[in-house]
């Protein structure tokens, strides 16, 4: 049996949660950390929540907002867990104008804005921060670079077979687009019932521009003291960074 989603994270929602790197979210917690101070922040893309939770630790009023329910869901339990408040929002970081409350700071990471298809997309998901950031907010976010999607994920495979009843497999192809990836995941959940593997499959894409559109498209949106590293803010950008790491200021009236 074969279950196919295109709708990133929506079939294996828990799956994804248990194998991704916990090190890279504790990256990102650092990352935030450094640049603001405890407080009302918005969690654009957050998934599980396994950022926010990090963040609610540490004192930060987070609100998450994702469009996959499955994510939300997780991301309910791990607040639970952990026994911090989160407020979940299901929408699309394209438009949530609906929601009208504003923050000092709003963060996306972790492919979150690589995941929208164009740059209508990525600039409609750029002025809905700007909206609903607050006067001089704060806007970090990551997004992985063309040498991530055309070196590094260049006919990339991975397999994880640790577990013999949850089989992993992540294949990476150029998308059709310039400076795209179509990753294929598969999981092979072994059932009992029939003594065999049931098949989950997403198909993700992925998209990605050179570092001068990001810099012009934050600019054009009314952003202010636009600034670009790499390894989580550790390093200065060169043309073999995997992942850029911006901070913008929300500017005067456009």
């Amino acid at each position: 049996m074969t279950e196919e989603n295109t709708l990133p994270y929506q079939t294996f929602a828990g799956l994804y949660d248990q194998l991704f790197d916990g090190d890279l979210y504790a990256d990102w917690f650092k990352f935030v950390k450094k640049q603001l101070t405890p407080g009302k922040i918005l969690d654009l893309g957050g998934g599980a929540g396994r950022l926010a939770v990090l963040l609610a630790q540490a004192g930060y009023q987070v609100d998450l907002l994702d469009m996959a329910p499955a994510m939300l869901s997780l991301a309910q339990t791990h607040a639970n867990e952990a026994q911090v408040d989160l407020r979940l929002l299901e929408a699309d970081i394209r438009d949530f104008s609906g929601w009208e409350e504003k923050y000092p700071a709003i963060v996306s990471f972790a492919d979150t804005f690589n995941y929208l298809p164009g740059k209508k997309d990525f600039e409609a998901g750029l002025k809905q921060v700007y909206d609903h950031l607050e006067d001089q907010g704060t806007f970090l976010f990551d997004v992985i670079t063309p040498y991530q999607v055309n070196v590094l994920y260049d006919n990339y495979c991975y397999n994880n077979d640790d577990d013999p009843d949850q089989i992993f497999m992540w294949t990476s192809f150029p998308g059709e687009e310039k400076n795209s990836v179509d990753h294929d995941l598969k999981f092979f959940l072994y059932n009992e019932d029939l003594d065999a593997f049931n098949l989950v499959r997403e198909v993700h894409h992925e998209q990605t521009y050179d570092l001068s559109y990001y810099q012009k498209a934050l600019k054009k949106a009314g952003f202010v003291n636009v600034q670009v590293s790499a390894n989580f803010g550790q390093k200065a950008v060169d043309d073999q960074d995997a992942r850029w790491f911006f901070s913008a200021q929300k500017g005067g009236v456009k």
